[in-house]
């Protein structure tokens, strides 16, 4: 078992910045991949960033593309997100997730149902 905790989230104004933090504990070692899911209301849950735990290769949404950053804390255990240049439309509940190794033959990393473990989520409102 991987659990995860989201921090980080709060109330901005469009332009501002934010960085999410995502505290993973227990059975990390078993950690392939890492990703940032949002939820906005009335949306179905979408793909945000992804980082791979060993290599660190990153891959984004092209909504977010050039305003965020995920980044790795291998030492502690911890994944985050960089926001810059915040929109209205990031309002969202963020989750952080986990992908282990061979969880899934059918969906990779950027997928919801490739994910082992999720996070209880953040909130991250914009005012405009």
């Amino acid at each position: 078992q991987v659990q995860l905790v989201e921090s980080g989230g709060g109330l901005v104004q469009a332009g501002d910045s934010l960085r999410l933090s995502c505290a993973a504990s227990g059975r990390t070692f078993s950690v392939y991949a890492m990703t940032w899911f949002r939820q906005a209301p009335g949306k179905e849950r979408e793909f945000v960033a992804a980082i791979t735990w060993s290599a660190g290769s990153t891959y984004y949404a092209d909504s977010v593309k050039g305003r965020f950053t995920i980044s790795r804390d291998n030492a502690k255990n911890t994944v985050y997100l960089q926001m810059n240049s915040l929109k209205p439309e990031d309002t969202a509940v963020y989750y952080c997730a986990v992908r282990t190794p061979n969880y899934s033959s059918t969906y990779d990393y950027t997928e919801e149902k490739g994910m082992a473990y999720w996070g209880k989520g953040t909130l991250v409102t914009v005012s405009s």
